[in-house]
């Protein structure tokens, strides 16, 4: 969704990797969580926002950016499940084992989930019902329900721009989410 943003006019888009990118926003991101946001600076090198951190905050950006459009991604409760197990909460990931200066981040954004992050039921149950909450909060006008990888033409047609003439992007893989722990991890020896 980053990459589909982007090459509709919607950048810089904010996305995890920025967090990674940008070790200088993290206590921005502690700030936050701590009810002390400052969503301008936060946001201020970028036009939108996908995935976490972000989107922890949704119905606080929604009200603080009262004219941006929200974009609801969402896809089978188990898929998205098996996704995460494979990616940001397998054992090795950084938000399990983090570095020790992106603890208290990482506590803030799976902190909610407690020791049920690898609970199928528990998870699958969370991922459905913060799609209801987004329903029920959003009003429609603002908010367009997007099945990833959907395709170009409902989501240009929300924006309002029109259908670009290239494929819509697939990145994001869990095989290129393990390389990039991979790399990071190994960077992170080097220096050791």
């Amino acid at each position: 969704m980053k990459k589909a943003l982007e090459q509709l006019g919607f950048g810089p888009c904010h996305h995890m990797i920025e967090v990674f990118a940008h070790p200088e926003s993290v206590p921005l991101w502690v700030d936050a969580a701590e009810g002390r946001p400052d969503w301008d600076a936060i946001f201020k090198d970028f036009s939108a926002m996908v995935d976490y951190p972000g989107c922890k905050y949704w119905r606080e950006l929604a009200a603080h950016y009262p004219d941006a459009k929200v974009l609801h991604t969402t896809r089978d409760a188990d898929t998205w499940f098996d996704s995460t197990q494979a990616t940001i909460f397998a054992p090795d990931s950084r938000a399990i084992d983090p570095p020790p200066e992106m603890k208290r981040f990482f506590e803030t954004i799976i902190g909610p989930f407690g020791h049920r992050i690898h609970d199928r039921a528990y998870m699958t149950d969370f991922f459905r019902k913060h799609t209801e909450e987004v329903l029920q909060a959003i009003p429609k006008e603002r908010l367009l329900v997007y099945q990833v990888g959907e395709g170009w033409d409902r989501l240009c047609a929300f924006l309002g721009v029109p259908v670009p003439e290239t494929p819509y992007p697939s990145e994001n893989s869990r095989e290129a989410f393990r390389a990039r722990v991979d790399a990071a991890k190994a960077q992170e020896s080097g220096r050791a």
